[in-house]
């Protein structure tokens, strides 16, 4: 099983930047579609972005505008760019891997964690 793991979270100011990054243990050339999601405390995990095999993406309202998905699939790596971070932006984000269905294909792992705080 593919193996994903999380990093680049941290604690930045309201309007600053991160880049959270999605390193999978193999190729991610052939996998349909990628996905980052966040988590906050006391609500449901939710779609922030993905992006599929030909490159399309696709965004939830809440950050469309302010981060971009990208996928560098000689690196075997998925990155979330976010800019203009609000502070409802604070959650543990996770990326996960998916084919043509929406059940994740792999575990959910431990997650980053974004902090915007003044």
């Amino acid at each position: 099983q593919v193996q994903l793991v999380e990093s680049g979270g941290g604690l930045v100011q309201p309007g600053g930047s991160l880049r959270l990054s999605c390193a999978a243990s193999g190729s991610i050339f052939s996998i349909y579609r990628m996905g980052w999601y966040r988590q906050a405390p006391g609500k449901q995990r939710e779609l922030v972005a993905d992006i599929i095999r030909y490159g399309i993406t696709n965004y939830a309202d809440s950050v469309k505008g302010r981060f971009t998905i990208s996928r560098d699939n000689a690196k075997n790596t998925v990155y979330l760019q976010m800019n203009n971070l609000k502070l409802e932006d604070t959650a543990v984000y996770y990326c996960n891997q998916f084919g043509l269905g929406t059940l994740p294909l792999s575990s959910w792992g431990q997650g980053t964690q974004v902090t915007v705080s003044t």
